[in-house]
């Protein structure tokens, strides 16, 4: 079976936000193979304002799960990093969201492909446009570069973890 390309966001606003971002990222093995991430950026939040700010990461693995298989295992590693149910939009410990899957478009209850926001969202676009600028959206037919060319990109900056 050949591995499949899916592009990942992920987040944090809560407790060691770059810790949180790393441990993920390592525990995605070996259901999915991290092929490549892009630098972390810090970010205001989307949606609901009154929060710390967040930061993101973008990330491209290759897996052999079905879209659903790694929604779960996806689940499974923000529960184990000790996310806790909270509301739309709303702070978070840990956030991991299949952003593409291949060139697929499927809309299921649970899981909407491509990521039905990624369009407006410059703290998923700037990230992604850093790993793979070229990938083109399956349903609006521009790369994520042209994507990433048409938003505003304030509050959105890269991040520099503090020296120990």
């Amino acid at each position: 079976m050949m591995p499949h390309s899916v592009l990942l966001g992920l987040g944090s606003n809560l407790g060691d936000r770059a810790e949180n971002l790393r441990r993920a990222l390592e525990m995605l093995p070996p259901a999915a193979q991290v092929e490549q991430i892009s630098r972390v950026y810090e970010t205001e939040p989307w949606g609901y304002a009154d929060q710390p700010m967040f930061l993101n990461q973008a990330a491209r693995i290759s897996t052999e799960l079905a879209p659903g298989g790694l929604l779960a295992h996806l689940k499974d590693i923000e529960e184990e990093l000790g996310r806790l149910p909270g509301f739309r939009n709303g702070p978070r410990l840990i956030d991991l969201d299949i952003l593409f899957y291949d060139a697929l478009v499927s809309a299921k209850p649970d899981l909407v492909i491509p990521h039905p926001h990624v369009a407006e969202r410059a703290f998923v676009l700037v990230p992604l446009s850093e790993i793979t600028p070229e990938f083109v959206h399956p349903q609006l037919g521009q790369t994520i570069a042209q994507l990433a060319g048409k938003i505003k990109k304030e509050g959105i900056h890269a991040y520099c973890q503090p020296q120990e």
